[in-house]
């Protein structure tokens, strides 16, 4: 079976793995690895050799898309561009990235976040598709967001951290410090996959259905959401990773922003609060967008 080009190659750079794929247009992955996040050398040089041989073997590549663990330099006017920048990934401070990429393959390089990267996919294929304005979230590891309007993410001084602004507390819920150890209880602090191991020593998939951690994360999340309204009134709200897995989650969100909004806003919780339209892809296909666009 032939394909035809252009060939783009894309990187959701991830801080346990890197997901790795050729692809000529999105949700056409021709071929695709896995590599464990290790060292920068290693996992870098790795990614640059597999891109290198899928290169020789299907076309050659018009441009290289990153959508990266952070925080990252998105700065086109630093000298530090595409760099990952103060990590608490240990040996990954001050890691150039996105140069190296493009200076050994010789090709165009498109860079930002993780979850910019997924926005922007999210909107261009996704669940945001035909919205002027998609909000993605990721609630896991950590917590995160990316906003995008008219197809472009935003990006002000830095990129957005939504995770780390202060919530009211579930009254359930107020003995508990927090796990952000920046901010203590901040959103993030609460309500990231790490903080509710941290209270209740399992996933919140894991606890039982009755189990009043589903109530209090709802809580949490559903106040993002209404900022998210007050401030911009997107057109979808998708919120994605491994928190989102959780059964019920999403509904109990989107009775509780409804329930905080007092139907105020144009858009109702059940319409805009959505789960991705791309599954676990919208990363790779970030990538994928963050290519195409640096290659045009």
């Amino acid at each position: 079976m032939s394909h035809h080009g252009p060939f783009f190659g894309c990187i959701e750079a991830g801080g346990t793995k890197f997901n790795v794929g050729l692809a000529s247009r999105a949700d056409h992955l021709l071929d695709s690895i896995r590599i464990d996040t290790t060292t920068p050398e290693e996992t870098i040089g790795a990614t640059i050799a597999w891109l290198s041989a899928a290169a020789l073997k299907h076309g050659s590549l018009a441009g290289v898309g990153i959508a990266s663990f952070g925080p990252v330099e998105l700065d086109p006017a630093s000298p530090h561009w595409g760099n990952i920048t103060e990590t608490t990934k240990p040996g990954w401070s001050h890691t150039d990235f996105a140069r190296r990429i493009g200076r050994t393959l010789g090709v165009p390089v498109g860079f930002d976040t993780d979850v910019n990267g997924a926005a922007i996919a999210e909107a261009r294929w996704g669940a945001g598709l035909g919205q002027p304005l998609s909000v993605y979230v990721t609630i896991g590891t950590g917590l995160g967001g990316g906003i995008v309007i008219d197809g472009k993410p935003l990006h002000g001084l830095s990129h957005p951290e939504m995770g780390h602004f202060r919530v009211d507390r579930h009254p359930a819920d107020r003995a508990f410090v927090g796990s952000c150890p920046f901010h203590g209880a901040c959103l993030e602090g609460l309500a990231s996959g790490p903080s509710i191991i941290a209270r209740w020593g399992k996933s919140l998939s894991e606890l039982p259905a009755d189990h009043i951690g589903h109530e209090i994360i709802a809580h949490y999340l559903a106040q993002l959401c209404v900022a998210l309204q007050a401030m911009m009134e997107p057109g979808r709200i998708i919120l994605g990773g491994g928190v989102m897995g959780t059964p019920g989650l999403l509904a109990r969100v989107r009775a509780g922003a409804q329930n905080l909004s007092g139907g105020y806003f144009k858009g109702q919780a059940e319409t805009i609060i959505v789960a991705p339209g791309l599954g676990d892809k919208s990363g790779l296909w970030g990538a994928l967008a963050l290519a195409m666009d640096a290659a045009s």
